[in-house]
């Protein structure tokens, strides 16, 4: 990691590394174990690897899937990880021991998404238009009715009580005991991501035609923002559902959903990047926002309605290719598409 320029020699960096290493692979996946102890990293080529949290040992390197490990996610207590592929299979592995636990078929020749349930014991994966309900021993519990086109991602509300699709022509909102989807909030395009907010009231979708919509759950009411750069792929939350931070372009744009929400409101503009933002993460519980680019730029942002501010950044070699902050917000890892990973805090004042 390569740092910026400061106008005094004397003063230190704001952004401290704790740890560097490298998986030599293009990262598809950065994700921390719910306890903090371990970081999975997938590489396009398959394998996983499996970090210590706090001093970057290896703790396991897993094979993943043959021809390329798509997706990554953490069971609620830390002991399993599920990975998906383009091999067309869904892979349980027990985290202690490094064994590979359940291998099933996902439905499809790729399987693009998985995800575990925050609360409980649900696993849901997706691969085309099939879309199956798992429980971590890898049983399949359920296939439901195909989308009607390709799945582009799975999330679920952070209760755990139901989770949301989204294709094209919109969203749809599941209930894990339920056959068939609970509710259709339609629109005519292509959504590509979403994100719940943690309160639940709103679902926010970033779209193939340059837009933000943010669905309002109880009336199924949808707003709808525009004049982004390009698509929005990247959505993210502040824990308190008050800030939405959306990309589609090189700056980031933030949206206050307090009071009577964003409608008819001018948003945030956070700017620093040269080129388009690629991730964007709010902590877990706290009101720092890291955004990274193409330009391998990593910025740490605190978000204020009248003052955000940069409080530090970094640059990297490549383009960034994953943000993830510790389940306590006291670091995040950073991947950049060379393969390289760092683990930094910001140093205390």
């Amino acid at each position: 990691m390569m740092r910026r320029k400061r106008k005094s020699k004397q003063a230190q960096p704001a952004l401290k590394a704790l740890w560097r290493a490298n998986i030599d692979d293009h990262p598809m996946g950065l994700a921390w174990s719910p306890d903090g102890k371990s970081l999975a990293v997938a590489g396009v080529s398959g394998p996983i690897t499996l970090f210590n949290g706090e001093d970057g040992a290896v703790q396991h390197k897993l094979p993943g899937h043959a021809l390329d490990t798509m997706a990554i996610s953490w069971h609620n207590d830390s002991r399993l990880l599920a990975s998906v592929g383009q091999d067309g299979k869904l892979r349980l592995w027990d985290v202690e021991t490094g064994a590979q636990t359940s291998e099933v078929a996902g439905g499809a020749s790729w399987v693009e998404r998985v995800a575990f349930s925050p609360v409980g014991d649900w696993l849901v994966s997706a691969a085309g238009r099939k879309l199956r309900l798992w429980n971590s021993s890898g049983e399949l519990i359920r296939e439901y009715p195909d989308a009607n086109s390709t799945i582009t991602d799975i999330k679920w509300r952070r209760d755990g009580v139901q989770f949301a699709i989204s294709a094209y022509n919109g969203i749809l909102l599941y209930d894990p005991e339920a056959a068939e989807a609970l509710r259709r909030f339609e629109w005519q395009g292509s959504t590509l991501t979403l994100e719940w907010s943690p309160d639940g009231k709103y679902i926010a979708t970033g779209d193939q035609d340059s837009t933000v919509h943010f669905w309002i759950i109880d009336t199924g009411q949808d707003l709808q923002m525009w004049g982004y750069e390009t698509k929005v792929l990247e959505l993210a939350w502040s824990f308190n559902s008050r800030f939405l931070a959306t990309g589609g372009g090189t700056q980031a744009v933030i949206w206050d959903c307090s009071g009577k929400g964003p409608a008819n409101t001018q948003p945030i503009m956070l700017e620093a990047h040269q080129q388009l933002i690629k991730h964007l993460k709010f902590q877990r519980k706290g009101m720092l926002l890291a955004s990274g680019g193409n330009d391998g730029l990593l910025a740490i942002w605190k978000v204020k309605k009248n003052k955000p501010a940069l409080l530090a950044d970094a640059v990297f070699k490549a383009p960034i290719a994953g943000l993830a902050w510790s389940p306590d917000d006291r670091c995040i890892a950073v991947s950049d598409e060379s393969g390289a990973l760092s683990i930094a805090a910001l140093r205390r004042k």
